[in-house]
């Protein structure tokens, strides 16, 4: 990857904001706080894969088909292991949603989950909701609490609206399917308006061996630096990041999270992100070979039934070992 920039790491845990803004609260809990220093920078390709880290659905392809048959099952299988109710709200806190006629875009929405919890604090009609999955957001069409809500087919990495149009940027669940993160986070600042904010929350890279090994064939567990330094790059300022996870996890973070933070910044200025980026990562108009198609989704799938199991393993030790002890 080459690219030229200035960027420190961030050195410590704790979420920085005000402590209540409009009527929407923010909350002091664990995240981190950027303390990098932007210049503009260049890069060609912003997440080349690792042949170590193959992330097999981390191609749009692979992931239309992959949420063709997940939708079925999405909100009964999946979010009850991660993505609850709670963690939702949780996790949209720092959107700042504090103002019902805010104009707000939910990117890689699905089939509506984090669109119900944008809609407590928003009129239906000032929210958007884009996927590029028609079976997910079919599924979030027959929703009753989503009536009025504008539900549209789109792409992360080329949302269809101007520049400077939303309030604020929400996107939950997305990112690990986007062949090129950098762009996709690009595009949330050139959506959203000066003053306005972009709230991503997504998966965070496991430590542990065999979690790891699963979650880097499966797709895209970003670490919490990398969230970090893509927001700086594509332009944000404020940039902070607040951990986020089911209560039976206890706060262990070693397997990974589908669900692991919620990722803020802030857009000051108008206009286009100051990033320049090459050609994209992975065009879908291109052919793919069918049996490396094949091959990519199948092992991805099997990959990611690991993550259909973890949580239901730490439910089991959550309940056995006694509360104050680490799990």
């Amino acid at each position: 990857m080459a690219c030229s920039t200035t960027f420190r790491v961030p050195s410590g845990l704790g979420f920085l904001g005000p402590s209540k803004i409009g009527r929407n609260p923010l909350r002091n809990k664990g995240g981190v706080r950027s303390g990098a220093k932007y210049v503009a920078p260049t890069c060609a390709v912003s997440s080349a894969r690792p042949a170590s880290q193959p992330r097999f659905i981390q191609h749009k392809k692979e992931a239309f088909w992959f949420y063709r048959f997940l939708s079925v099952v999405y909100d009964h299988v999946i979010n009850p292991g991660h993505w609850t109710e709670d963690m939702r709200d949780d996790a949209l806190g720092p959107a700042e949603l504090y103002d019902n006629e805010f104009k707000v875009v939910d990117v890689g929405g699905g089939t509506g989950f984090t669109t119900l919890g944008i809609v407590k604090h928003v009129d239906n009609d000032n929210v958007t909701l884009l996927d590029q999955s028609p079976h997910q957001i079919e599924k979030a069409r027959q929703k009753e609490a989503l009536k009025g809500v504008s539900i549209m087919e789109g792409d992360a990495e080329d949302l269809p609206f101007p520049t400077d149009t939303f309030d604020r940027y929400v996107s939950a669940g997305s990112i690990e399917y986007w062949p090129d993160p950098q762009r996709g986070i690009k595009e949330a600042y050139r959506v959203v308006k000066p003053g306005g904010l972009a709230c991503l929350i997504g998966p965070v890279h496991p430590t542990f061996w065999l979690s790891r090994f699963f979650a880097d064939m499966w797709m895209l567990f970003p670490t919490e630096e990398e969230y970090i330094e893509w927001f700086t790059k594509a332009g944000f300022e404020d940039v902070k990041l607040k951990r986020i996870g089911p209560k039976w996890y206890r706060g262990v973070r070693r397997h990974g999270l589908i669900m692991g933070c919620s990722v803020t910044g802030v857009k000051r200025a108008s206009g286009d992100s100051p990033l320049q980026l090459g050609p994209k990562a992975e065009d879908v108009e291109e052919q793919v070979n069918l049996l490396a198609f094949l091959f990519r989704f199948a092992i991805g799938t099997i990959c990611a039934s690991y993550y259909v199991l973890v949580p239901i393993y730490m439910w089991i030790k959550d309940q056995v070992v006694p509360k104050g002890q680490p799990i």
